[in-house]
């Protein structure tokens, strides 16, 4: 098993790094592996978050501009996931804090399980918007925009730049919009050119990870891909040089492939699914159940008899008292959105639920869990 470094190991230490760098005050600890020059300095700081790519794909890649500039490895958050970590990137704290636990979330003050990143309820198209819901009220921590005193711009994909989960956590910060991999790097060498000031630009690709979960990462479409973006990274560092600027890659999470036989599905087990109160919640690679007041004894043994192959269960408060989720003063909000009891899946197992009304879909390419895999990340710094 392998946990987040909040201490001085992970994404929450580097963006403390950052706002260090930048001038702010940061809530965790900063990235003992890294060095950033002191506030005031003329030279900009880019962020290029690439969603999914894991240390060790990297590491077996074993060639490229990327892997060509990599200082090390550092641990993701709990749970190893988009939804998690990326609002860890957006304010500097740890899901202790922010409280975003997995793609899906029971949100008691909605009385509902929502996607947070769509902002809209389970099996719905419809945004929480259109139901009256203030997204600034139901993230509730604040940017870490807000928090340093150097101009700073947001770049990511035209579909979600507007989008109620973006600009909850935008801040102050200017937002940029790309529809391709030339355009994105493009507007991030744009930014970095239009004032000889120094700026904080975060930048977010996502083509990796929907590649990676349609596919697998072995698969010819990303391995391809990820050729595609070391050398349009390559021709952006080649553009820049000189600028000034520090660039650090790094990712939210990593990978590991499934299939079939590694999936287990709660309509199979009708008995365990009879002592649920909600639809199982996180990832599928670590699921937050909701168990009826009566039941916790027989849940408790039908994971142990039947799933004790496949699944480690835990007390939901016992992660949070053991430190999965971060350090320092939980989130008010943090264990009413993480059920009674959480499976972490063993293996390259996963577990998966449906409701009324949703789409069924199979990923090949899954994360979330605690494999080496899923949770380190690379550190990729580049002076230029």
């Amino acid at each position: 098993m392998h946990l987040p470094d909040y201490k001085n190991g992970s994404i929450v230490n580097l963006v403390s790094s950052i706002q260090v760098a930048l001038g702010g005050q940061p809530s965790y600890g900063t990235l003992s592996q890294l060095t950033l020059s002191k506030p005031n300095t003329a030279g900009s700081i880019v962020l290029i978050v690439i969603d999914g790519l894991g240390h060790t794909y990297l590491k077996q890649r074993g060639r490229g501009v990327l892997y060509g500039h990599l200082v090390g490895r550092i641990t993701s958050v709990f749970p190893s996931t988009t939804a998690s970590a990326i609002t860890s990137f957006f304010t500097g704290t740890a899901p202790q804090q922010h409280a975003l636990t997995g793609w899906f979330t029971y949100f008691k003050e909605l009385g509902a399980v929502a996607a947070p990143l769509l902002f809209r309820r389970r099996s719905s198209e419809t945004s929480l918007t259109d139901a009256g819901v203030d997204a600034r009220k139901l993230f509730d921590q604040p940017s870490m925009f807000e928090r340093i005193d150097t101009p700073s711009h947001i770049v990511l994909p035209a579909h979600i730049v507007e989008s109620e989960y973006t600009t909850a956590h935008s801040g102050p910060a200017e937002r940029w919009a790309y529809t391709s991999l030339k355009q994105c790097f493009r507007v991030i060498e744009k930014i970095i050119r239009r004032t000889g000031s120094r700026q904080y630009i975060y930048a977010y690709w996502s083509e990796f990870d929907t590649l990676s979960h349609t596919f697998g990462t072995q698969s010819t479409e990303v391995t391809k891909h990820f050729d595609q973006l070391d050398a349009a990274f390559a021709r952006f560092l080649d553009r820049i040089e000189g600028s000034g600027t520090t660039v650090v890659v790094t990712a939210d999470h990593g990978f590991i492939d499934t299939g079939p036989d590694r999936l287990v599905q709660l309509e199979s087990h009708p008995e365990l699914a009879s002592t649920l109160a909600l639809p199982l919640c996180g990832e599928p690679r670590v699921a937050f159940c909701y168990v009826h007041p009566d039941r916790h004894e027989r849940f408790e043994e039908y994971v142990q008899d039947r799933l004790g192959y496949c699944a480690e269960i835990y007390r939901s408060e016992q992660l949070v008292e053991q430190g999965f989720f971060g350090l320092g003063e939980p989130n008010p909000r943090l264990l009413d959105r993480i059920g009674h009891y959480a499976l972490v899946m063993k293996g390259h197992y996963v577990i998966k639920d449906w409701i009324f009304g949703e789409r069924r879909y199979e990923h090949v390419g899954v994360h979330g869990g605690v494999s080496e895999e899923e949770m380190y990340v690379p550190l990729i710094v580049v002076e230029t």
